[in-house]
């Protein structure tokens, strides 16, 4: 098996999706894998099932998080569940851009007040654009967007942004127009990523991982190409090599602003580590006091 430490700024390009149903399935992956990866993504039904307390265990075991809730709501909802989020020292959290512009706003200036009163790292607000499992047809004849996907996304990642977003969540075709359209240093999540030959499962707007950071991806989230694989490391390794390969290959300015990228996000979380660590310094200390 392949550590070598040059693949080490790609692996923490990946965010693992973890797609299980059980606190005990997940911090087993973050055991095995935290050292491979940059990221855990807490969805849904992990976190429906299993709540804030898997976050919590997640982050004392080392892992950083995902939180891959995708609120959609009014605007003061969302802002309060903004807050009860940024409280529990997640890394990135998402928003719908279908809510609008005032949802979107009253979401990452919540993450401000909150991480600013409490003396954290603010969490990096992602829009939903459209998710990955929409074509064309389920866009216009289900959801009743008439414009093709890859419109529409743009469309919402420019909202995003102007809304205060620090970033989008896109499918891996939308990559280059978001990118041109946003500007270097708005985030760009891609999900949809498969190494090559992989099975596409219910993903239908997909891309490999060298292809997609190329295109100018900051960070892939990959679940079952690693989960399901008789090797999960190999596998995190096969999708390393694959976006280096890449990189070596593609334009001086596109691995700058890759660079700049990876940097920006490894000093938030950085900062979020030391901002964690003073508040338990000032606890001990009270706690002496007293």
């Amino acid at each position: 098996m392949d550590f070598d430490p040059n693949l080490t700024p790609y692996k923490q390009k990946l965010m693992l999706a973890l797609d299980v149903d059980s606190r005990e399935k997940a911090e087993e992956w973050v055991h095995k894998l935290k050292a491979h990866v940059g990221y855990f993504k807490v969805g849904l039904q992990l976190f429906t099932k299993e709540g804030p307390e898997l976050v919590r265990s997640i982050r004392a075991r080392g892992g950083r998080i995902f939180l891959d809730v995708k609120y959609h709501d009014i605007p003061n909802t969302v802002a309060k569940a903004c807050e009860s989020a940024s409280a529990l020292g997640v890394d990135f959290i998402n928003v719908h851009a279908l809510g609008g512009r005032e949802m979107m706003r009253a979401a990452a200036e919540s993450l401000a007040a909150t991480s600013a009163r409490m003396r954290l790292a603010k969490p990096r607000l992602l829009a939903v654009t459209i998710l990955t499992s929409h074509d064309a047809r389920s866009l216009g004849q289900e959801v009743g967007l008439k414009g093709r996907p890859e419109a529409e996304v743009r469309r919402l990642a420019l909202l995003a942004k102007a809304a205060g977003c620090d970033g989008v969540v896109c499918s891996p075709r939308e990559i280059k127009l978001v990118r041109e359209a946003c500007g270097k240093g708005f985030i760009i999540v891609t999900p949809g990523v498969r190494p090559p030959g992989a099975p596409k499962h219910d993903q239908k707007r997909t891309l490999g991982s060298g292809a997609a950071l190329a295109a100018g991806a900051d960070y892939l989230v990959v679940g079952r190409p690693i989960t399901e694989a008789p090797d999960p490391v190999e596998a995190v390794l096969a999708l390393a090599r694959d976006m280096r390969a890449s990189m070596e290959a593609a334009p001086a300015g596109a691995k700058a602003a890759q660079g700049r990228a990876t940097a920006g996000a490894a000093g938030a979380s950085k900062g979020r580590g030391k901002a964690g660590g003073a508040k338990a310094k000032s606890k001990a200390a009270a706690g002496r006091r007293a």
